[in-house]
């Protein structure tokens, strides 16, 4: 996911820091590649597809080609079965990963996640920084992410949204109206009550709405539970045709708001001010990176009503109940905190 692949570049970084000569090299899926395109921590990238997905015949060839590359050190950061067989191909001496009963043979160096973070950098950054360790290499010194966009890409997207009449003087947001899926989006009636707010809370703002083309529906149907002066506030047909685009005119925004997912992990990456409703069954210590109560807010059923987690062992086992619990997950829960974080901002 676009979300892991940003949040595991932080090991390229330090990794040069502590070795600057050493040459890096990525293996991610590539629908992925935007958000580390241009980082120039990174000296090679390898696309992982659904091809190799798919064919046990295209995964090893992959993998066959990853093994004449003479790997010293292999770090795998999820140990799944695909990378698994990259990884016992590889002529790498040192092979690191997290802790999974079935990898012992596999990996020298295993780590159990945390489950507790120790700064606000969050547990996502914390436990891939962990890998690190037999490096020689701080754990503690946390790293953020970071997405390298062009001087062209950033003066491409200003001339793109003031040619549709945006006005970069007035306050814009960019707003995550939905979920990579339906258990991590916030119900529609409720997502419009949370734009009216910021309507009526700053009555110049411009709304853009981020979603993919076979999102449309969905995110139309949000636009239209929306107040009439809100709907007049909402910029619905402008939109970055690609991920790249996309960035480039979230730099230009002056927070994102909405469903926790990989668009917010990239708005911090681009040290874009950030309002996170995350799912009810979403562990919010693990993704709520760098929130800091300012310019980095996020919001949890939790955080209101812990009723729902009493003798609850892990977040996950309510992922089946999200709905329900979406419902109990009012917008007057966090009006007050939409409206103190949108005043910090314009």
């Amino acid at each position: 996911m676009i979300g892991d692949v940003l949040a595991t570049s932080i090991l390229f970084e330090a990794l040069k820091q502590k070795y600057p000569n050493s040459e890096l090299h990525y293996v991610i899926n590539s629908h992925t590649y935007a958000v580390v395109e241009n980082n120039p921590f990174i000296d090679k990238f390898h696309f992982f597809t659904k091809d190799h997905e798919q064919s046990k015949r295209k995964l090893w060839q992959f993998a066959n080609k990853l093994r004449r590359e003479n790997y010293d050190i292999v770090i795998d950061v999820y140990s799944k079965i695909s990378s698994n067989i990259i990884t016992l191909l590889s002529k790498a001496k040192i092979k690191i990963s997290i802790y999974k009963g079935h990898n012992t043979l596999i990996y020298n160096h295993r780590f159990k996640h945390k489950q507790k973070a120790d700064t606000n950098a969050g547990l996502a950054i914390e436990n891939r920084l962990k890998l690190l360790q037999p490096l020689g290499i701080d754990s503690s010194k946390v790293v953020k992410p970071k997405i390298y966009l062009t001087d062209y890409e950033k003066i491409r997207a200003k001339q793109f949204l003031q040619s549709n009449n945006i006005d970069l003087s007035k306050p814009l947001f960019m707003i995550g109206v939905l979920g990579s899926g339906g258990n991590k989006t916030y119900p529609f009636e409720y997502m419009a009550e949370v734009l009216d707010t910021i309507i009526s809370k700053e009555p110049e703002s411009q709304i853009l709405f981020n979603y993919i083309p076979n999102q449309e529906k969905d995110a139309k149907t949000i636009l239209e539970f929306c107040e009439p002066i809100t709907q007049q506030h909402i910029y619905f047909d402008i939109f970055g045709k690609s991920l790249r685009d996309f960035l480039a005119i979230t730099s230009h925004c002056d927070a994102l708001i909405g469903n926790e997912g990989g668009a917010i992990n990239m708005a911090k990456a681009l040290k874009t001010p950030t309002f996170t409703i995350f799912s009810p069954w979403i562990k919010k210590e693990a993704w709520n990176m760098f929130d800091d109560g300012d310019k980095h807010v996020s919001v949890h059923l939790k955080d209101f009503n812990k009723q729902p987690y009493i003798n609850v062992s892990h977040p996950k086992v309510l992922e089946s109940k999200a709905s329900e619990l979406y419902i109990d997950f009012k917008p007057s829960f966090f009006k007050t905190d939409l409206k103190a974080f949108l005043k910090r901002l314009c």
